[in-house]
């Protein structure tokens, strides 16, 4: 029971950080925002038993990324723009409520749709490096995650470009 509360309140302050760095004006302060939503998904995946993947998601995204994310919003040189008007900022929230109930509805409609696992059905070495590493580059993963991979690296070559007109 102390396990489900743990896991419920790590879901919450991460998913109030994602908000963060979304609402963030600043883009140091998002990004510190996307860091706290990293180290508590990390906790979740250790509440979970998952110990590798918490171990990679802070190694990985809370390091790696991060840092490769800094980099790109120094490299920019991004600065405050205009500032909203309450009429603008009273649209958005409309719209924004509007579409976070729309994925709210579309969520618990899935999830009432999706099957139940026993645990008879979870194979042994479910969890295990070995397991990962097969399903990422043997398995049915292997596209999606070089697509990531590959996005993510022309989504920083095109911010670079884009930033700097002189390269």
């Amino acid at each position: 029971m102390f396990e489900a509360v743990l896991f419920y309140v790590f879901s919450l302050v991460a998913m109030m950080s994602g908000v963060g760095v979304v609402t963030m004006r600043n883009p140091i302060a998002s990004a510190l925002s996307l860091v706290v939503c990293f180290f508590f998904l990390a906790a979740d995946y250790v509440l979970l038993d998952a110990h590798f993947v918490a171990v990679i998601q802070i190694l990985v995204y809370a390091g790696a990324i991060m840092v490769l994310f800094i980099f790109v919003i120094m490299l920019l040189n991004l600065r405050h723009g205009d500032q909203l008007t309450f009429e603008d900022i009273g649209r958005r929230s409309i719209v924004g409520m509007g579409t976070a109930g729309l994925l709210a509805v579309g969520l618990f409609t899935a999830l009432g749709q999706l099957p139940v696992v026993l645990p008879a059905q979870i194979p042994a070495d479910y969890g295990t490096i070995a397991y990962i590493g097969k399903a990422l580059f043997e398995g049915p993963y292997l596209l999606p995650f070089e697509t990531v991979s590959a996005l993510l690296t022309v989504a920083v070559v095109g911010a670079v470009v884009l930033a700097k007109k002189e390269i």
